[in-house]
């Protein structure tokens, strides 16, 4: 049957968060891409070029490479080297990641018969809408705005940049007076980074709206599917594309812990409480657009509890009339009856009922989630312990 949403079926099949935008447009003139973010290590190099080597070839040009003319030399920023070569490179492996397995995850809403018929139309419609938010001109022309009025000028300068002097900059009477490098690092290596973070985080925006707007319809859930979401289980599996992304910005935190601790005399437990922060923002962003199919699922769980219950009232007064008050016609036999294997398989499926979640991934995703987010902190704790003090408590721990 053909509907009024037809137009949009190889729109959806093709949906992705990272095919689409000026920049991937970019990419794909100068030969940095194909039609499906191919040329990844060629990405990778062209920015490091950009972004990295300058920095090295200046401060190797004006002697703050190493050494001790300043407190910080560049050879010894841990904050930069992690954000410029494992962070910048890990966000634009996530986009291959993620353009691989988000497509069939879109798909999955019609293939597994969520979206009722009468609804395709709509879908359809939300999914181009989501399409063109992505290939947004103007979004990322703000986004570029944001970077140099707010993420140069503000907050790089006042929350992360040390107080200290450094290869990218010396205080001076109060004011801070960057080199050469400096000028370079905030003028390109830090905008670009800071670029495509901020696309990041807008990607990860449409992708909570499709949700969003995917949630106000009507889906045909099924309470007795065995993945416990009544049928959404899928979309906990999208969750794992952004393991990437996630230890990006895990090793960006690291990153900034790192230069604190070897240059302004800091710990690791002094950021206990920002790394909880973190973790906790950082699942929230990823998993919280989730929660807006917790009304459905309730609904569906409440649903399917009475109408089970109901449907177990009637069998099981059916077999104890049959089996247990002499109802059971003559000469049948009790011992390989498929009526008690019915009352376990009714039993089964009541229980899978009842632990239905009212959210669409686990426990265990949200734990996975977290160490991906913290493995770029752990090797700060040879800051506190040495590698012999850690792995003996380790050895200690598995014997």
């Amino acid at each position: 049957m053909t509907t009024s949403g037809e137009p949009f079926l190889n729109e959806s099949r093709d949906f992705s968060l990272a095919l689409g935008g000026p920049l991937y447009q970019l990419w794909r003139r100068v030969g940095l891409s194909g039609d499906t973010l191919t040329l990844l290590r060629r990405r990778v190099v062209v920015l490091t070029g950009i972004t990295w080597v300058p920095l090295l070839l200046l401060t190797l040009a004006e002697g703050l490479c190493w050494g001790g003319r300043v407190k910080v030399p560049f050879l010894q920023d841990v904050e930069l080297h992690v954000r410029l070569l494992l962070a910048l490179p890990l966000m634009v492996v996530a986009e291959l990641v993620v353009n691989q397995r988000l497509a069939p995850t879109v798909r999955e809403f019609v293939e597994r018969g969520l979206i009722p018929d009468a609804a395709r139309a709509r879908f359809y419609a939300v999914v181009a809408s989501a399409m063109r938010l992505r290939n947004s001109i103007a979004a990322e022309i703000l986004l570029i705005a944001l970077v140099y009025v707010g993420g140069v000028g503000v907050i790089w300068r006042t929350q992360v940049a040390l107080d200290v002097a450094s290869w990218y900059g010396v205080p001076t009477g109060g004011t801070w007076r960057p080199t050469l490098a400096g000028w370079w690092m905030a003028c390109v290596s830090l905008p670009v980074f800071q670029f495509l973070l901020l696309r990041w985080y807008f990607r990860i925006f449409v992708w909570a709206r499709l949700l969003w707007q995917v949630s106000r319809i009507e889906l045909t859930l099924v309470p007795t599917h065995p993945d416990r979401s009544g049928g959404l289980g899928f979309l906990a599996l999208v969750s794992h594309a952004f393991s990437p992304l996630l230890v990006a910005l895990g090793a960006l935190v690291a990153g900034t812990i790192a230069d604190r601790i070897f240059f302004a005399g800091a710990t690791l437990p002094q950021f206990k409480l920002e790394l909880v922060g973190v973790v906790a923002v950082l699942l929230f962003v990823l998993l919280g657009p989730m929660l807006v199919f917790s009304p459905q699922l309730a609904a569906a769980k409440r649903k399917g509890l009475r109408e089970y219950g109901t449907l177990a009232q009637r069998y099981v007064r059916e077999f104890d009339q049959k089996w247990l008050r002499g109802g059971a016609p003559e000469g049948e036999p009790l011992v390989g009856s498929g009526d008690i294997q019915s009352l376990a398989d009714l039993g089964n499926s009541f229980q899978v009922v009842q632990d239905m979640r009212l959210v669409p991934f686990t426990w265990q995703t949200v734990l996975q989630l977290a160490v991906a987010i913290l493995l770029p902190v752990a090797p700060l704790l040879l800051t506190m312990f040495s590698l012999d003090q850690l792995l003996g408590a380790a050895v200690k721990m598995m014997f």
